[in-house]
C-alpha cells in the first residue's frame, strides 16, 4: 500500500468516526429539558423522545425559553439569589454561548421571549427586566416591591406584564400607560443636549402602572388563558387556585383544588384544560377550564415541576424532578404515554419551533 493510499484510508476512517460521534441535528420542533443537578440543557426529539444533545448551562438552572426563531435558548441561573447570569445556548450548533451578566439583578428565575427580547424576573432584586440580544444589554428594569418575584408573562404587544410574588402571596399586573417617551428638557440643560438624548427602545418607553392583587399563600405557578382574559394562579401554601379577571384586576374565584406545594400551572393551547403540578405529591391535577372542576389526578412519580405543552394540544410534558424523568401525557386520554430520561432533577421545560 503506497503512502497516498494509506493517507486516503486514514482520512476516510477519521471522517467515519467523526460522523458517528457528531450529534444528530436539532429537529425543527424540539423539547428542551433542564437538569438542575447535571447543569445541562437536553435537546429532545419530541417524536422519538430521544435525547439529541446535552449542553452545559451553568449553576442551578431553573427555567428555559427559546427565541422566536428557535435558534437560541436562554436559561436562568437562579441559586435563590446567589447567581446573576442567563446562560445562552446555540440550539443549531448545540453549544454554549457567552453567558449574560445581569450585574445587581440577582436571582433570575422566570423567563419569556416576546418582541425579540428575553424578559426575566430577578427575585433577589425584587425586579423584572428585559434583555435585548441585538444590543447585547439589559434595556429595561422595573422594581415590583414584592417578595420573591418569581414567574413572568408578557403580552405580545408588550403593554401588559404579569408576575407572581411567592412570599408576598400576590400577583403584579403591570400595564403601560400613555407616558411621554421624550421627556421635557431638564432645567439647566440646553435644548440641543436634550434633543441628542436617544429615545427609549421601542415597546418599553413611557410610564408603567403596577396593580398588586392579593391571592393565596405561596403564589408561584401561573398562566394566562389563551383568550387573554383570565390569570390562573396556583397557591402552593394553601393548595388553592386563584382566578383573576385581567381587566378588572381582581380575584373572581378561588378554587379549593387541593394542590398544596403547587409548582407550575399551565393552560392547554386550546384553552380546554389547566394542568397543575406539585412537588409535594404524586399527582398532576387536571382542571376543566370552563367548569372549573377537577376532572382527573394523573399519577406520576413522587412530585413534579415544569410543564410544557405541544402546540397542537396533543401532549403535555411534565418534569418529575424527584424521579429524574419527564412524563409524557396524552391530553385526550389524560394518561401517561411516554417517558424521557434527560438528566438528574429535571425542572424547566420549553418547546422550540425553528423558523
Amino acid at each position: 500500500m503506497n503512502a497516498r493510499w494509506r493517507w486516503f484510508v486514514f482520512l476516510m476512517a477519521v471522517l467515519l468516526v467523526s460522523s458517528v460521534l457528531r450529534a444528530a441535528e436539532t429537529p425543527t420542533s424540539a423539547l428542551l429539558v433542564l437538569s438542575k443537578s447535571d447543569h445541562t440543557l437536553a435537546i429532545i426529539d419530541p417524536s422519538s423522545l430521544r435525547v439529541i444533545a446535552k449542553v452545559p448551562v451553568g449553576n442551578d438552572p431553573h427555567e428555559v425559553i427559546a427565541s422566536t426563531d428557535g435558534r437560541t435558548a436562554y436559561v436562568s441561573n437562579y441559586g435563590g439569589g446567589a447567581y446573576n447570569t442567563l446562560a445562552v445556548v446555540d440550539l443549531v450548533a448545540q453549544k454554549p454561548l457567552p453567558a449574560i451578566d445581569l450585574g445587581a439583578l440577582r436571582g433570575p428565575h422566570g423567563l419569556t421571549f416576546v418582541g425579540g427580547k428575553t424578559w426575566f424576573t430577578a427575585e433577589a432584586a425584587k425586579a423584572i427586566g428585559s434583555y435585548d440580544p441585538v444590543t447585547g444589554r439589559v434595556d429595561w428594569i422595573m422594581g415590583t416591591g414584592q417578595d420573591r418575584t418569581h414567574m413572568i408573562y408578557v403580552w405580545p404587544d408588550m403593554k401588559r406584564i404579569v408576575t407572581t410574588n411567592v412570599s408576598s402571596g400576590t400577583v403584579s399586573i403591570i400595564e403601560k400607560t400613555v407616558g411621554n417617551p421624550h421627556p421635557a428638557t431638564p432645567p439647566g440643560v440646553p435644548n440641543s443636549s436634550a434633543s441628542a438624548m436617544p429615545p427609549p427602545a421601542a415597546g418599553i418607553g413611557g410610564d408603567w402602572k403596577e396593580t398588586v392583587v392579593r391571592v393565596g399563600k405561596g403564589s408561584e405557578g401561573f398562566d394566562v388563558s389563551p383568550d387573554g382574559k383570565e390569570i390562573w394562579v396556583a397557591n402552593a401554601g394553601d393548595g388553592t387556585v386563584s382566578i383573576l379577571d385581567v381587566f378588572r384586576k381582581e380575584v373572581t374565584q378561588t378554587l379549593s383544588a387541593n394542590v398544596t406545594g403547587a409548582n407550575r400551572l399551565k393552560f392547554s393551547p386550546d384553552g380546554r384544560l389547566v394542568l397543575v403540578s406539585t412537588l409535594r405529591g404524586p399527582d398532576l391535577t387536571v382542571i376543566d377550564a370552563v367548569t372549573h372542576k377537577t376532572i382527573k389526578r394523573i399519577k406520576l412519580g413522587r412530585g413534579a415541576a415544569g410543564i410544557v405543552m405541544a402546540p397542537d394540544a396533543s401532549r403535555a410534558f411534565v418534569a418529575c424532578t424527584p424521579d429524574d424523568y419527564v412524563d409524557v401525557i396524552d391530553l385526550h386520554s389524560l394518561e401517561v404515554v411516554g417517558r424521557v430520561e434527560a438528566g438528574t432533577a429535571p425542572d424547566g421545560l420549553a418547546w422550540v419551533e425553528r423558523r
